[in-house]
């Protein structure tokens, strides 16, 4: 396993799953990372056809609240974050998108470095293919203006911590509000 597949590997293994679908998630994703270091994605939209996401999700944990920007390409509400980069490791990916989608160092005071959820993700288009999507956690203040980058984001809103879901997102997106509750009470 090369070193950078490997570090990814530890992240994966270090995730204590919500359930039953996360758990499954994380035995996929380390079988896969077993049996391949081509795991970044090297040409958009889709080559390799899996590859690494690191989603960067803005919580005010004050408000209780996410924030979410409208996604350009995929129509949805969704984290900032993007493709990890070849040779690159998650958590840098992380404060990549951060510095690049927000305009903001990346603060993971609220819940940690690692990532709060992994998710795998058929996802749909012209190009389908799977994301195996780790999830990040920022520290934001909703009344701080925020800046998404205007060509991937038409704006952005924030949701609430508490809602079951939230319309027209990540299909995950209400697995990770359950996580997020979860690691704000401990």
């Amino acid at each position: 396993m090369h070193p950078a597949t490997a570090v990814v590997a530890d992240i994966v293994a270090a995730i204590t799953p919500l359930d039953t679908l996360e758990q499954e998630h994380i035995r996929q994703t380390l079988s896969w990372l077993a049996g391949t270091d081509d795991i970044f994605r090297r040409e958009p939209p889709a080559t390799p056809p899996q590859h690494l996401v690191s989603y960067v999700v803005v919580v005010d944990p004050d408000a209780h609240a996410v924030l979410l920007g409208a996604h350009r390409k995929s129509g949805l509400h969704l984290p900032m974050g993007g493709h990890v980069d070849p040779g690159e490791d998650p958590p840098h990916a992380a404060r990549r998108e951060a510095a690049e989608e927000l305009g903001t160092e990346a603060d993971f005071t609220v819940v940690g470095e690692r990532p709060l959820l992994l998710t795998s993700t058929r996802t749909v288009g012209a190009h389908p293919h799977r994301d195996v999507s780790l999830w990040y956690v920022i520290r934001g203040h909703r009344n701080h203006p925020v800046t998404l980058d205007p060509r991937e984001f038409a704006g952005g809103r924030w949701w609430e911590i508490d809602r079951a879901t939230i319309p027209e997102s990540d299909p995950h997106i209400g697995r990770f509000l359950t996580k997020l509750r979860t690691a704000l009470s401990a």
